[in-house]
């Protein structure tokens, strides 16, 4: 507990240094002849979340905690800078040039880390988490930079973090054909609004750019702060319940967690794969916060909302005591419509819901 609030109380100073100015002066003696701060060079006028977040993270870096942000498209102003992100038409980590708009540029995470499966196009944001992503985690969490909490979270961070912001800033949908509803209260988007608008007599942007480094920057750390105190813990309460699942069922198809509110379903898919197991795990067993029991399918995937193995048909939407004398269950709670979830006042009641359910996919049943 001590690390981890060493660990926060540092994100927090970090944070603050790098959505300042760079210009306080500290209140201890002073040098003579102090060297220039640094400088982050981007563009000015309308911003947008990946230069934002890039800019947020190089100043979470030594080198740049104190760095003046420039933002102009003065070549030589922007030649004067120690870094660049988001324009310049270049891209040459040698001399700190992160810019992704010249038509030459098509790299991704996995075209200059071939250990990484995303092939989405970097913005200047995937850039500089690409080349210091690894470094900055490690500072903030006092972690070796080669060590496996790092490593788990920096991949963490870009496929559910990071890699959002390259693709919307490169014109990359998510899936192909018309979407069924909007979506507009992305971080990029919540970043764009924070712009002037287009009729306000003034358009100045510095003091929205400012305001939209801290916002960023709050969610990159909240997001920081939950994979590394809760996401990553679930992975071994996970990884222990596959490794008991025969303990609850002879199938080895039903998972038991030890307690409700585990994030266990990227950690159910990634685990199966690391584990080869033979057979996918169908349902899980958890508590709820009153401590009734609940029984979920697995979903076909991490992003989709099909299962599967959903629960009985006949079962779905019904309730109470009509359920448990339709299943010959006692203590029987609900099903969900789809099916996807149900529960029971007791663990013997969902686990024995489990088996039924699992007798119907053997038996043929069909899935939904």
């Amino acid at each position: 507990m001590r690390r981890v609030m060493r660990s926060a109380a540092r994100a927090a100073r970090l944070m603050a240094a790098a959505v300042g100015t760079g210009s306080a002066a500290g209140s201890g003696p002073k040098r003579p002849r102090p060297e220039p701060a640094p400088r982050i060079g981007t563009h000015d006028g309308t911003f947008h979340c990946d230069e934002v977040l890039a800019c947020y993270l190089l100043r979470l870096l030594p080198r740049y905690r104190d760095a003046e942000v420039v933002r102009t498209r003065d070549p030589q102003r922007l030649a004067q800078c120690d870094v660049v992100v988001d324009v310049g038409g270049e891209y040459d980590p040698e001399r700190h040039r992160y810019d992704h708009h010249q038509r030459s540029f098509t790299q991704s995470m996995r075209s200059l880390r071939p250990d990484k499966p995303w092939t989405t196009k970097l913005s200047s944001a995937g850039l500089v988490y690409c080349h210091f992503g690894s470094q900055i985690l490690a500072g903030l969490l006092g972690q070796p930079e080669d060590g496996p909490v790092v490593k788990a979270l920096y991949d963490k961070l870009y496929e559910n973090f990071v890699q959002e912001i390259d693709a919307i800033d490169n014109g990359i949908a998510q899936a192909e054909g018309e979407p069924r509803y909007a979506l507009t209260t992305t971080l990029s988007a919540r970043v764009g609004h924070l712009n002037p608008r287009w009729n306000d007599p003034d358009q100045d942007t510095e003091a929205g750019f400012k305001r939209a480094m801290e916002l960023v920057g709050g969610e990159f750390m909240d997001r920081l702060d939950y994979y590394h105190c809760a996401w990553l813990p679930a992975r071994v309460l996970v990884e222990e319940a596959i490794r008991r699942r025969f303990e609850v069922d002879v199938s080895g198809m039903v998972l038991e967690l030890p307690q409700g509110g585990c994030p266990w379903k990227e950690h159910v898919f990634s685990l199966e794969q690391e584990l080869a197991l033979p057979d996918p795990l169908q349902l899980v067993l958890f508590t709820d916060r009153s401590g009734q029991w609940r029984v979920q399918s697995v979903p076909v995937g991490p992003h989709t909302f099909q299962s599967r193995l959903p629960l009985p048909e006949p079962w779905r939407g019904v309730r109470d005591e009509e359920l448990s004398q339709l299943t010959g269950i006692p203590g029987c709670v609900f099903v969900h419509a789809s099916g996807f979830i149900g529960g029971n006042r007791t663990r013997e009641g969902a686990l024995e819901m489990a088996r039924r359910t699992l007798a119907q996919r053997h038996g043929g049943g069909a899935q939904s």
